[in-house]
């Protein structure tokens, strides 16, 4: 029996702040959830079942939290399933709500991520010590970094590049209402003459911490018939995952995000993605990332994706638009970050994303990676349904 198409018919975020202080995480969620339902006018009776995605739960120190926000998602008596897979979590959390309905488990399912960093302390809470070595990290940074290391001296990449990413994301971000950092004075002088935080990654190179969430409404063929504005297809969605250590890990280009991407192409019937698709909604907390995974979807040659940063390629109006919504490095509700990406590249297929919206936008992937570069997830969304 075929898969059942799935579509996104309902999109709703939070405005994404350093501290949401005037909510609960159970108003928060409700936020975004309600949002979404106004989107498809749907009412919570017309759901048949919730996930729910967070990262780890000591993030904000409330065990298992999807029991205390069944009621404010409208899921008593209903089926929810909550999903971990660290930083990748918003789009894996996405990929098995989709899952339900093109298994036909489910008619119409509402998924919801998010993160309330405010009442937590991630940064500490990541710096975990590591065996035989010194505990000189801070932070998800301390960790990344050599990597990023590895690829400049991997591509020789010019060590400007990560400041050309940032200053086009927090550019992307003033046109995006929801992103968290909206940086009016920006300069790309400003953003290179930031502090070192982790060599090579400066402050304005780095993402803030968030409060968020985010939400989609899932359906089947016929809930999408009955949609009041186009919906979002999916065309191809996967998840893959890797150690993080291991003998040959590729720190810099890791195989479980080359496998994923290739998964996802296939789906969607995808040969060559830097032609066929339309942009990019990429998770790149730190800016280097950026070229880092664009050679690791497929989208350039190994050591040639600062080439494509460099030469404006990724611009919001270049060939290949990367981040529209200004991306990780401006809003990182971490939980939330991975479906902030998914939702951002259905938002762009349906032609509701604003100033930041591309022309001709048939094909966005979105993409999320988490923990250390060892769980990735990725769906590609179309404007027309996968059969058509």
């Amino acid at each position: 029996m075929s898969k059942e198409p799935v579509a996104v018919v309902g999109i709703g975020q939070t405005k994404h702040v350093a501290a949401r202080r005037d909510v609960s995480i159970a108003g928060l969620v409700r936020e975004a959830a309600r949002r979404a339902l106004d989107d498809a006018e749907l009412t919570w009776a017309d759901i048949d079942a919730v996930v729910i995605g967070k990262a780890p739960d000591f993030f904000e120190g409330v065990m298992m939290p999807e029991l205390y926000l069944a009621d404010a998602l409208g899921a008593v008596g209903k089926p929810m399933l909550r999903v971990h897979t660290a930083g990748s979590v918003g789009g894996s959390t996405a990929l098995v709500a989709a899952n339900l309905v093109a298994a036909r488990v489910h008619g119409t399912v509402l998924t919801l991520a998010f993160e309330k960093q405010s009442e937590s302390n991630a940064m500490w809470g990541l710096s975990l010590p590591i065996p035989f070595q010194q505990p000189l990290l801070a932070g998800a940074g301390g960790f990344f970094a050599p990597h990023v290391r590895a690829y400049m001296r991997r591509s020789g990449a010019p060590d400007t590049v990560g400041s050309l990413v940032a200053y086009k994301d927090r550019r992307n971000a003033l046109k995006n209402p929801y992103a968290h950092l909206h940086e009016h004075d920006v300069t790309l002088e400003k953003v290179q003459a930031a502090p070192m935080l982790w060599d090579p990654i400066r402050y304005s190179e780095t993402c803030p911490s968030s409060d968020g969430a985010c939400a989609m409404v899932l359906t089947d063929r016929a809930g999408a018939a009955r949609a009041p504005r186009p919906p979002a297809w999916m065309l191809g969605g996967a998840m893959r995952s890797e150690p993080t250590l291991f003998a040959g890990k590729d720190a810099v280009s890791p195989q479980a995000g080359k496998d994923c991407a290739a998964d996802v192409y296939r789906q969607a019937g995808i040969s060559d993605p830097r032609r066929e698709i339309d942009a990019v909604e990429m998770y790149v907390p730190f800016s280097w990332y950026e070229p880092m995974w664009l050679e690791n979807l497929g989208f350039a040659d190994e050591g040639e994706g600062w080439k494509l940063t460099e030469s404006g390629v990724t611009e919001l109006d270049g060939d290949l638009p990367v981040d529209m919504s200004g991306g990780v490095l401006s809003t990182n509700p971490i939980g939330a970050s991975g479906m902030i990406r998914f939702a951002e590249a259905a938002l762009q297929v349906r032609g509701q994303a604003g100033e930041h919206q591309v022309e001709r936008a048939h094909r966005v992937l979105g993409h999320a990676y988490g923990g250390g570069s060892q769980f990735f997830a990725m769906w590609l969304v179309g404007d027309r349904p996968p059969d058509s």
